[in-house]
């Protein structure tokens, strides 16, 4: 195999642990804290999970260790989108399993919970192992998108878990595949199966994250790459001086990223979604509140700049979401057919303006025409419209083009707008971890493992204390049912773990709402660089703005 220089020097890394996991494995013992209940619909969440409900928080610290020394079979999967540092979760869990008991065997089961149903799947060994150490990607066994929701699907698990003699199964994934991890603990619990369920808390968008869960791994790396593109990009635009840069970020459901790169790079421009939505922003207002930037530093005779646009931005606004609901209503079942039968746009766009309120049709006119027919293109397999599709920075920068038109009319701006547009998203999935998520993945794994040796299960392992340096972290576990709540999906309650969404009270965002108006009219440009894995640890092992704010 090929390898860089940089990969060669990454497999010599040796990723920190928290304290009290560094002493030897039969120093580590479990100091129970208190019973949990879920965040919200307590009675409702207790009454689907009576058997792994309300568990206690669990510390680990040097002590006697008490657990059963028995030989573990682990198997493990890695669900949903890549995000840096899965790859250390893996080798972590292999090492503690490994110096438990050199027995100990680890089964990776391929392309996500399919490889559990299609009992597909490796058995891992050093040589394989010692490729993938400290480095980005998910291609050690692959990812996958299927759900494990139904009995029948627990039921195939169960079964090929036991004909490999499995006894504990470590989930790496976002919200949903941990409420499916929490699902599958009750009913491997209920049926008495034997088999433990962990999970690990995976997401580059940051939305799984509350007073347990002070960061999702991957994060910390994926905003650090998007930022040195944007702090390149920053240094471009004050090169050039003629170009406004619309950066888009990924963060369909909420807007840690584009906070926390705006923190890191001090941009002209960053919407965040949670504020749109609690203000009530209209495009119009959100168009005519960056063109008062463009229009301010243009009479400073600075014809440049950058905005920061999240992935999932139009949902946040609410004329937008009446819109998109109108939409899907409007192509419902054979009304789709109907629609898609017309020869040309012209046709299809008088059907939609008979079909459309008057308010939402307002709103649907202010949008350039590509815009609008990207809304009636692709659909999901629910017939709905897939918003993460909308090139939201196009449509911003084409509504501020028209805003500055307008003004130009009245003679009240006379600036040149040039824009450029940019999506950062696949860029940043699968990029070398930083040093940061390299420790902070390695003893997730390696503290899921000590996590089965002592039986728990329904537990999501828990690395805490993380803006501190790696050796005063905290490790543990808690019960995924703690994180749950009641949403209605497809038209059916289900119990699913509570998406985080950016608090306008909090920290971060304080500090950016204080600072913006500065950066929207001078040039404040920070350019944060490459990620730095070899020098200083205030340098390479520097954590997020957001979390350092947090936690100041």
């Amino acid at each position: 195999m090929n390898i860089s220089p940089l990969q060669a020097a990454r497999y010599q890394y040796n990723p920190k642990l928290p304290g009290m996991l560094r002493h030897g494995i039969s120093e580590i013992c479990v100091r129970s804290g208190g019973a949990t209940e879920s965040v919200a619909d307590q009675d409702k969440i207790k009454a689907l999970f009576p058997n792994t409900y309300g568990k206690n928080e669990i510390v680990f610290e040097k002590g006697v260790n008490t657990s059963e020394n028995k030989k573990l079979t682990v198997g493990v999967i890695l669900s949903g989108g890549q995000a840096p540092g899965g790859h250390n979760v893996i080798c972590g869990l292999y090492d503690a399993l490994k110096a438990t008991n050199p027995a100990n065997v680890l089964y990776g089961f391929k392309g996500g919970p399919s490889g559990l149903l299609e009992d597909d799947y490796i058995i891992f060994g050093d040589e394989y192992i010692n490729q993938y150490r400290n480095t980005g990607g998910f291609d050690i066994i692959g990812s996958g998108r299927t759900k494990l929701e139904t009995e029948e699907q627990f039921a195939i698990v169960v079964e090929n878990c036991r004909k490999h003699g499995v006894n504990a199964l470590v989930i790496i994934g976002g919200d949903d595949s941990n409420t499916n991890a929490a699902v599958l603990a009750e009913y491997c619990a209920a049926h008495d199966t034997g088999i433990q369920v962990i999970g690990c808390p995976k997401t580059i968008d940051g939305d799984l994250k509350n007073e347990d869960i002070e960061c999702s791994f991957g994060f910390d790396t994926a905003t650090k790459t998007y930022s040195e593109i944007i702090g390149n990009i920053e240094r471009d635009a004050n090169s050039a001086k003629k170009y406004w840069h619309f950066v888009k970020v990924m963060g369909r459901s909420a807007s840690h990223v584009a906070l926390e790169c705006a923190l890191q790079t001090q941009p002209n421009i960053c919407l965040i979604g949670e504020e749109v939505a609690a203000k009530k922003m209209s495009l119009a207002e959100i168009a005519n509140y960056i063109a008062d930037s463009v229009a301010a530093r243009a009479a400073k005779g600075w014809n440049f700049g950058v905005a920061i646009i999240p992935e999932g931005i139009v949902e946040f606004v609410p004329e937008f979401s009446v819109l998109i609901a109108e939409i899907n209503e409007l192509l419902a079942g054979s009304k789709a057919d109907a629609f898609n039968v017309l020869p040309t746009w012209e046709d299809k766009y008088a059907f939609i303006e008979n079909g459309l309120t008057k308010q939402s049709m307002a709103v649907f006119a202010l949008l350039p025409q590509n815009i609008q027919q990207q809304l009636f293109l692709e659909r999901d397999p629910h017939g709905n419209v897939q918003v993460s599709l909308i090139e939201s920075e196009k449509l911003f920068s084409a509504l501020v083009a028209e805003n500055l038109k307008a003004r130009k009319a009245a003679g009240t701006y006379s600036g040149k707008f040039s824009p450029l547009h940019h999506f950062l998203g696949y860029e940043g999935r699968c990029a070398f971890p930083s040093n940061f998520d390299a420790d902070y993945c390695y003893s997730l794994g390696y503290n899921a493992a000590m996590l089965i040796q002592y039986g728990f299960t329904g537990y999501l392992s828990k690395v805490s204390n993380l803006s501190k340096p790696a050796e005063e972290w905290v490790a543990g576990g808690m019960p995924i049912t703690k994180m749950m709540n009641i949403e209605r999906r497809h038209g059916h309650d289900k119990p699913v773990i509570r998406k985080a969404l950016v608090e306008l009270e909090g920290a971060p965002f304080k500090y950016f709402a204080e600072h913006r108006d500065q950066w929207a009219v001078e040039t404040s440009f920070v350019y944060p660089g490459a990620i730095q894995y070899f020098g200083p640890s205030e340098v390479c092992d520097l954590t997020t703005r957001t979390l350092a704010l947090e936690k100041a």
